[in-house]
């Protein structure tokens, strides 16, 4: 079975930094791509990064450029979202999620569909950031 346990969050001061992890188990990392999303209070879930989208390799969204670095370490079979500078806007549950790479178009243009979340068919539990002052 295909799990993805996602772990890492936690309270941050503005400007600060956090590690997110998502482990997966059940599937390799070559055949499939592993997204982050996160969800606000109020709004709706939004594509933040991706490692293997449209076959690809990483990509951030424009919301998180230069901030945000998405990465994977196939020996442990987990990707990392290694989140720096953080804004009070950036507090959300974050989720990890996973889909075979052949199905999910590249990120770029994933993320700007309202359907994105429905590329992928395994996700994590969501682990909850909070950045304050």
């Amino acid at each position: 079975d295909v799990q993805l346990q996602a772990s890492g969050g936690g309270l941050v001061h503005i400007g600060g930094s956090l590690n997110l992890s998502c482990a997966a188990s059940g599937f390799t990392f070559e055949n499939y791509a592993v997204a982050w999303f996160r969800q606000a209070p109020g709004k709706e879930r939004e594509g933040v990064a991706c490692i293997g989208c449209g076959g690809r390799g990483a990509y951030t969204a424009d919301s998180v450029s230069g901030r945000f670095i998405v990465f994977s370490d196939s020996a442990k079979n987990t990707v990392y979202l290694q989140m720096n500078s953080l804004k009070r806007e950036d507090t959300a549950v974050y989720y990890c999620a996973a889909a075979e790479s052949i199905s999910v178009p590249g990120a770029r243009l994933l993320f700007k569909s309202p359907s994105a979340t429905r590329r992928f068919d395994y996700w994590g539990q969501g682990t909850l950031v909070t950045v304050s002052s």
